[in-house]
């Protein structure tokens, strides 16, 4: 297992967060997935899984060619403090928490944010959007990338973000879509599965402490009825930890989907429920902290 690489990246990501001058590889896995949409786009499952398993094929090679190469130069002190600041591109944790924490201030951030349409959104809509993207991209982009670092290296990490870059752009049930971004889709839900319900057990566990119990069988439950097979655990786990309903009926691409709701409190959210929300970061950095450091220890 990696947990020194895990260990570097962790926290090389939550110190320095993004390269700014450096081109990010989610930018070149963007720029590659355009390219093929616009040359070889089709309504077709089988063109999405030849873009899908191109993309795969090459950030694998990639990954694993520069994890070769760098094995077999300098000191292996310094091969594991390289594999850890490349692995760290992976991790979106300071990136999540700088723009969530964004928006009590600039609350038109929300845009850059979700998926959803923002244009009419209230204050308290806008809110609950940033709280919900904070507990769904807790799995997206640091729990999940961090357990694929963990079991299976450099390589590993960056198949999971070319499969989750791939699903943020064409893994949508719209009439451009369906089709096209249908393997991509659910590839997405099985490399998110694990991940997504350790996320929502390291919400509750937090937050709440030992008072896990009760919220466990609730997110259960509630996190089952969401459209996604795995969006609706954190999501439910970070509703019922901070006391607030999330979910809904929301607009996407001007079209009304009906969400349900997750959570027993307040439909009514408010910036200090952010601040709530956010309040788990810390408290993660800990955990995390202290969990690779154990492995590496032991």
């Amino acid at each position: 297992m990696y947990f020194e690489t895990a260990l570097i990246a962790y926290i090389v990501d939550r110190v320095v967060g993004e390269f700014g001058f450096i081109r990010h590889p989610v930018v070149w896995m963007g720029d590659y997935i355009s390219w093929f949409e616009k040359r070889f786009y089709a309504d077709s499952i089988a063109r999405g899984m030849v873009l899908t398993l191109s993309l795969l094929t090459l950030v694998f090679l990639l990954s694993f060619g520069i994890s070769y190469l760098l094995s077999g130069w300098g000191h292996p002190d310094l091969h594991v403090l390289l594999y850890g600041v490349i692995a760290s591109t992976t991790i979106a944790s300071k990136m999540l928490y700088d723009s969530v924490k964004d928006i009590i201030t600039n609350p038109q951030g929300i845009q850059y944010l979700v998926s959803r349409d923002t244009e009419h959104l209230s204050d308290s809509d806008i809110n609950k959007a940033a709280i919900e993207t904070y507990a769904e991209n807790l799995s997206d982009g640091v729990i999940a990338p961090l357990f694929y670092l963990i079991f299976f290296g450099l390589w590993g990490a960056f198949v999971y973000k070319a499969i989750n870059t791939l699903d943020s752009m064409v893994g949508y049930r719209n009439e451009r879509y369906e089709k096209f971004g249908k393997f991509t889709a659910k590839l997405d839900d099985v490399v998110n599965y694990i991940p997504a319900r350790v996320t929502a057990v390291l919400i509750v566990l937090l937050i709440k402490g030992r008072h896990l119990g009760l919220p466990l069988r609730k997110i259960w439950i509630q996190g089952s009825k969401h459209e996604s097979p795995n969006a609706g655990y954190p999501i439910s786990a970070m509703a019922l930890s901070i006391g607030v309903k999330l979910g809904g009926d929301t607009s996407y691409f001007g079209k009304i989907k009906s969400k349900p709701f997750f959570g027993e409190g307040r439909e009514m959210i408010t910036k200090e429920d952010i601040q709530n929300a956010l309040a788990l970061q810390p408290r993660l950095d800990i955990f995390v902290i202290i969990l690779l450091g154990l492995g590496v220890l032991l």
